[in-house]
């Protein structure tokens, strides 16, 4: 008796289409289309879009050049290596040996918390807890290292140039993010303000202030239903990803963009104008 052959997944059928350009692009337009028509939400338009983009994508867009990466001393004490992970906030660190173009090997953060007692400090060696670094050239597609992330379980991988140099790093995050917009986590500040005045009427704000918050300091009255973040009202009024100085004005506030990538806004400044009151100012 014949089996009925199992339907392939939605992943796989879009993942499918990753070659076949024509294809791509009329299923974005119908799918923009759709946006349009409020059959799906502005989100969910970026997250579908941000999949195809991978595919598209090399290590060498995202990664963190080598100028930026944490790394840690083979030679270097204990001390030093709990020092350097407090301040710096990772979860996980190239081990260098002379210079950045000899990884040894990576240190997990959790790792190393085994070692707080004076006992254990005593016997602690670093080799019994380092993990093995995996390369990928800065040529590699991003699609194809978040199978990689995902089958091998690595968080981290080094990116080599041409020339078998370190050129930086990336991480399961850094792939993600390309999908689903900015993640918070322990590489960002845990108090940073979303909202910050610096004049009269006149803020800046992160793109993923949730909508209600925007609604409470402002007192202003801006529907969440559709997206959450000042970014989603921004992209549902503009109907495309805003370059770096774009201006739009919703209501009585002024928007302009400060900073953005090519999938999601970064950072943006507010104007207040004259027909709209802020509660922060009524309070103060």
């Amino acid at each position: 008796m014949n089996k009925p052959r199992k339907k392939p997944s939605l992943l796989k059928r879009i993942t499918g289409l990753f070659g076949k350009k024509d294809e791509r692009t009329g299923l974005l337009d119908n799918l923009r289309e759709a946006q349009q028509k409020n059959v799906i939400d502005m989100d969910a338009l970026i997250m579908i879009e941000g999949v195809f983009q991978v595919s598209e994508m090399r290590v060498r867009d995202i990664m963190v050049p080598r100028s930026h990466m944490v790394v840690i001393q083979e030679d270097q004490g204990i001390d030093k290596m709990q020092s350097i992970v407090a301040s710096s906030g990772h979860s996980r660190f190239p081990v260098i040996d002379e210079g950045l173009d000899e990884i040894v090997g990576i240190l997990l953060a959790k790792d190393l918390a085994h070692y707080s007692d004076e006992a254990s400090r005593q016997s602690f060696e670093l080799k019994d807890i380092l993990r093995p670094a995996v390369f990928v050239p800065e040529s590699k597609r991003l699609n194809v290292l978040l199978k990689d992330f995902r089958t091998s379980r690595n968080h981290m991988a080094i990116v080599i140039d041409e020339y078998s140099g370190v050129a930086g790093l990336v991480t399961i995050e850094d792939v993600l993010e390309q999908i689903v917009g900015e993640i918070d986590d322990e590489h960002d500040a845990a108090d940073a303000e979303n909202i910050q005045r610096h004049g009269f009427q006149r803020y800046t704000l992160r793109g993923v202030t949730p909508i209600t918050e925007f609604n409470a300091f402002f007192g202003s009255q801006f529907s969440n239903e559709q997206y959450d973040t000042v970014a989603g009202l921004i992209l549902n009024e503009l109907g495309h990803m805003p370059e770096r100085g774009e201006e739009v004005t919703i209501e009585n506030y002024q928007f302009k963009i400060i900073s953005s990538s090519s999938r999601r806004i970064n950072n943006l400044q507010v104007t207040v104008l004259p027909e709209a009151r802020s509660v922060s100012d009524d309070a103060a």
